[in-house]
């Protein structure tokens, strides 16, 4: 699931039309709704996926977060829907304001950095 994801965002940020956006939007919804039931399933109605505390897959899934919102800011597109993904949506919001974690994460805004570099690179070459 995450193996498919990663690809598929960076085809959102790349993207050349509102077609070929929509179609990589598309991709990343059906994974984060995979991601969506995955969390109800595991978390019981906690916090996060092991329980109340942050666990393993937690920081695993919560270590692609910020990348997820420099593509959202990149690609002027929403993927942590509250309406479309609620439970997912309060997760990441509980996981990037945990005290262990908010001071760790990089910010947004040098990660849309960090992507228009490479992404200008890659154009280059």
């Amino acid at each position: 699931m995450i193996a498919q994801l990663w690809p598929t965002l960076k085809a959102i940020r790349s993207a050349e039309g509102e077609e070929a956006k929509a179609a990589a939007l598309e991709q990343v919804m059906e994974a984060m709704m995979l991601l969506e039931d995955a969390f109800i399933k595991s978390g019981k109605g906690k916090d996060f996926f092991g329980g109340d505390t942050i666990g393993y897959l937690d920081i695993a899934l919560g270590s692609f977060l910020r990348w997820l919102r420099a593509t959202e800011k990149m690609g002027d597109v929403k993927v942590l829907d509250e309406t479309k993904t609620p439970r997912l949506f309060g997760w990441a919001e509980r996981f990037s304001s945990n005290v262990a974690v908010k001071d760790v994460l990089p910010e947004v805004e040098k990660l849309v950095e960090i992507a228009k570099f490479f992404a200008a690179k890659a154009k280059a070459q």
